[in-house]
């Protein structure tokens, strides 16, 4: 990568927990912070004269929510109290591996956590849905992000969790690790927004963020027929006005953005290409929204599409799709480029957003 001038971001954990510390209760266990620091710091030893841009977690939200509130990740618990005291030893790992990256003898890159950023939109502007937003921001958004930019928790989380007996375990010397171990810059993972709405029923104190917020089908919302994801361009520049103007205009970049299609290859073509001018449309769309941002100074430094070839994926094998470049199941995993691909080589040839392909 580095002799064809590519500058790799490198990231070190994407819902790989080991085995063995998976049976000793993986994320429920403050061990797996230490280990998960001196992961990193091998890393760092081992690759840091390479590197000079690294991440430590991909989307932490997902492990935390989909396999302490959920199914699709092990251990598969409904245990809203545990899925917190995970999410607490995730970022304090994460903290511990950024010391651990100011203490390496190759710290003179950047260091950084991906996150899910959507922005968070309420149903109406009436008071409780309003609030149904703002506990939506605390929860998801706010508690990665305040604690990796600032290296504090919001002071309205932190209260609900007290009122609710629901505060994670603690140890002395945990708020120092937080606060001087904050971050270079931050990737955000951006698909669709989050709408909500108020709750059927108030509750206090909270058993699960049900009481807080419900979800939203908003009507008007435009959707990825091949993957029933909404289409939400204009969610890229709200995210980076908010970087802007509540995070200092720390740096940042698109670590993924895209679109799944499944069953691709009813668009080949005679030439044998997939024909995904509704990628193209789509990667148009959110790239003038980020050009308008960076416009107006922010600061974001890249865009990385999920994925540069049609990725396999755990929950659905290849079933979507998100590549530039085909990956052939029939032909020995041949890559393949799609109409996508070529339009990309041309902006990124030309420096300039090109209108999509007739």
């Amino acid at each position: 990568m580095l002799d064809n001038g590519i500058e790799p971001i490198i990231n070190l954990f994407h819902f790989d927990m080991p085995w063995w510390l998976m049976e000793k209760g993986g994320w429920e266990v403050r061990e797996s912070t230490d280990h998960f620091a001196f992961y990193a710091k091998t890393a760092f030893e081992a690759f840091g004269d390479l590197v000079k841009k690294w991440a430590t977690f991909n989307e932490p939200l997902v492990h935390i929510e989909c396999g302490y509130m959920g199914d699709a990740h092990w251990p598969k618990v409904h245990d809203f109290k545990r899925a917190i005291q995970v999410a607490y030893h995730t970022l304090l790992a994460h903290a511990k591996a950024v010391k651990e990256y100011r203490c390496s003898s190759f710290n003179d890159g950047q260091i950084s956590i991906i996150l899910n950023l959507a922005p968070v939109y309420s149903k109406s502007e009436e008071a409780e849905d309003v609030a149904a937003a703002k506990w939506a921001d605390l929860f998801y958004i706010r508690s990665f992000l305040d604690c990796a930019v600032r290296g504090t928790f919001p002071e309205e989380l932190v209260e609900v969790l007290r009122e609710s007996d629901l505060l994670p375990k603690t140890e002395t010397g945990d708020k120092e690790i937080f606060a001087e171990n904050t971050v270079d810059f931050i990737g955000c993972n951006y698909y669709q927004p989050l709408r909500v709405q108020a709750p059927q029923e108030k509750k206090r104190p909270i058993t699960g963020l049900r009481d807080l917020f419900r979800g939203y089908d908003w009507p008007e919302k435009r959707i990825n027929p091949h993957r029933g994801w909404e289409i939400y361009p204009r969610g890229i520049y709200d995210i980076a006005m908010r970087l802007k103007n509540s995070y200092s205009n720390i740096p940042w970049y698109i670590s993924e953005n895209g679109m799944g299609v499944s069953q691709e290859e009813r668009f080949n073509n005679k030439e044998n290409m997939i024909d995904d001018n509704y990628r193209i449309d789509f990667l148009f769309e959110h790239l003038t929204q980020l050009q308008q941002a960076i416009s107006e100074g922010s600061p974001c430094f890249g865009y990385h599409m999920w994925t540069f070839a049609d990725c396999w994926s755990w929950l659905n094998a290849y079933k979507n799709r998100y590549g530039f470049y085909r990956v052939d199941l029939d032909n020995g995993y041949k890559r393949l480029p799609k109409q996508s691909s070529l339009w990309m080589a041309q902006v990124i040839a030309e420096n300039r957003l090109v209108e999509p392909f007739a």
